[in-house]
């Protein structure tokens, strides 16, 4: 009896053993893809049923965790003959069932618009009981590169050395440069030094020979871009020129800082001068008269007038008119309102009777002279 036993339980082991082998996944595309950024992508996962396969069916795609102490992120889902898409954040909208009915046998999704995070482990689960198949993928999603960015740094002189350099800001490693001539015989110079990981070309004692237009090319597993850069070598500059026209330069800026310099000090001088000549008294020139003296003064002239042409005919009336005039109004007015009239002249003659003496007063000018 208890060998009839142990035979029963072997014989429903190996049952059980062959009905969970009736599900099988049957893809055989490989498990490493390599897909660049802002790409679609199809993870395949296609599986076949056996008829003791009777459970429900159900579907399962996950990220699985880096860490191990991290948990698996479920990304997609079908149970119950019905699919759940939107099952994770990062992805939602951009994950589906390949197939319209994963029952039929195609478990496979597609991914769209690939970012870098996208990147990991990706596990397709599908389970009838009794039986269970899983499948892993790993997706690695590598950005191309940006288009480069080519330029030039050195002496362009005859003689010197310079560097082309090429560089792009994105791109997911390993990333390669090359180098290439397109114009002439489209060779690169025979001193030339390229570096494909930096993407640095370095020219030695460069030539007229050297000039030409370059380009360089980025280069990843996913894409490539490229850039161009025009390099042309010039003579040395003429140094004795430069210096000559340096010290030229020189003096004329001394010549115009003394010119104003010297304009500055004349209108300086020019203005203290006017300023001086302005209260400066002109000994040519007599003091104005008070209205007194100028009254005083006509009546004297015209007394010395008279005094001169005295006779003993008219000495009566010249003595009795000449006492009783008294001064006018006409007398205090200022200059401005009533003419002063010059003082009468008096001639030699009757100067030598009335008992004068002619004097000869010097007069100074303006300009200085006296005459």
């Amino acid at each position: 009896m208890a060998l009839s036993a142990g035979c029963a339980r072997c014989v429903c082991a190996l049952l059980l053993a062959g009905l969970a082998q009736g599900l099988d996944i049957t893809s055989t595309t490989p498990s490493s893809i390599e897909k660049a950024s802002n790409g679609n992508v199809k993870l395949d996962c296609e599986f076949t049923l056996a008829p003791e396969d009777s459970g429900p069916l159900d579907i399962e795609w996950s990220l699985l965790a880096s860490d191990n102490q991290k948990e698996d992120k479920v990304i997609i889902l079908y149970s119950g003959d019905r699919a759940y898409e939107d099952y994770y954040d990062a992805m939602k909208g951009r994950v589906h069932f390949n197939s319209a009915d994963p029952k039929n046998g195609d478990a496979s999704i597609n991914l769209t618009n690939l970012k870098s995070t996208d990147t990991g482990t990706y596990q397709c689960k599908v389970k009838k009981a009794p039986g269970i198949k899983s499948r892993k993928i790993l997706l690695t999603v590598m950005v191309k590169p940006s288009k480069p960015r080519c330029y030039v740094e050195g002496s362009s002189e005859v003689g010197k050395d310079f560097v082309l350099k090429c560089q792009s800001a994105e791109g997911t490693n390993p990333m390669e440069y090359t180098w290439e001539r397109l114009t002439d015989n489209k060779l690169l110079p025979a001193n030339a030094e390229l570096d494909r990981v930096s993407g640095t070309m370095k020219v030695k004692n460069a030539s007229a020979s050297t000039s030409g237009t370059y380009r360089c090319t980025a280069k990843n597993r996913v894409g490539t871009e490229q850039c161009v850069v025009q390099f042309t070598v010039v003579p040395p500059p003429n140094t004795a020129g430069v210096i000559a026209g340096a010290i030229i330069g020189v003096l004329l800026a001394l010549l115009l800082v003394a010119i104003i310099l010297f304009c500055c000090c004349r209108a300086r001088n020019k203005k203290k001068y006017e300023k001086e000549t302005s209260y400066e008294i002109r000994e040519d020139v007599p003091p104005p008269k008070s209205r007194m003296s100028t009254a005083r003064s006509y009546i004297a002239g015209s007394q010395h007038s008279s005094v001169g042409s005295l006779s003993p005919s008219n000495m009566h009336e010249y003595g009795k008119s000449q006492y009783d005039k008294i001064p006018t109004d006409e007398f205090e007015r200022p200059p401005s309102h009533a003419p002063v009239p010059p003082p009468a002249k008096v001639a030699g003659p009757n100067l030598s009777r009335m008992g004068g003496v002619p004097v000869m007063i010097p007069v100074q000018h303006r300009d200085g002279s006296i005459v």
